[in-house]
């Protein structure tokens, strides 16, 4: 069964894409902030996709959810801003908001802490390894979903996830990281 089939999703135009706003709209800028770094151009590439959605949704042919739809155009907006000369400039200057729910202050601090580490090592990764791990652990995406949004072989996704925690590992280690 697909999402329209299942009731509560608007059939009229407007009214989907507010839908699908209030429904993906953090996930979407969420995986976009991990994709470019960079607060402001994260809101871009999101009023992009909503904008690129709204023209496109009547082509949409219910071959993917809209989630996973929404995620390769957000892909694709934080690809080519990427690849903008602009952009390849620009220095690191976002921040992440990690929200936790701990009983502790002193637990809440350490996790704060380690959840940042954590968040750093993933956005020093390169792209190719970092879309992975963003896919798969902030997405919940499956290899083979993985493989099929990137347009690349289960083989090569599994070969870059292996990687990217290769990666974190010794990232986190060399900053003091045991945990």
């Amino acid at each position: 069964m697909n999402e329209r089939q299942g009731g509560n999703i608007p059939s009229n135009k407007a009214n989907l894409i507010e839908w699908l706003l209030n429904e993906y709209g953090t996930e979407i800028k969420r995986l976009a902030f991990l994709y470019v770094k960079d607060q402001s151009l994260t809101e871009d590439i999101l009023q992009e996709v909503f904008i690129s959605c709204y023209k496109n949704i009547d082509s949409f042919r219910d071959e993917s959810s809209y989630k996973t739809w929404l995620i390769r155009i957000t892909i694709n907006k934080c690809k080519d801003s990427l690849k903008r000369w602009s952009f390849r400039n620009l220095v690191y200057r976002g921040e992440i908001d990690l929200v936790y729910d701990l009983n502790s202050p002193e637990k809440q601090t350490v996790s704060e802490a380690e959840g940042q580490l954590l968040m750093k090592e993933v956005l020093d990764l390169p792209l190719k390894f970092r879309e992975v791990i963003i896919l798969f652990y902030y997405q919940d995406m499956t290899i083979d979903e993985i493989s099929k949004l990137l347009e690349i072989n289960q083989n090569t996704v599994k070969s870059r996830l292996h990687r990217a925690r290769t990666k974190l590992k010794g990232g986190l280690v060399r900053r003091g990281f045991n945990g």
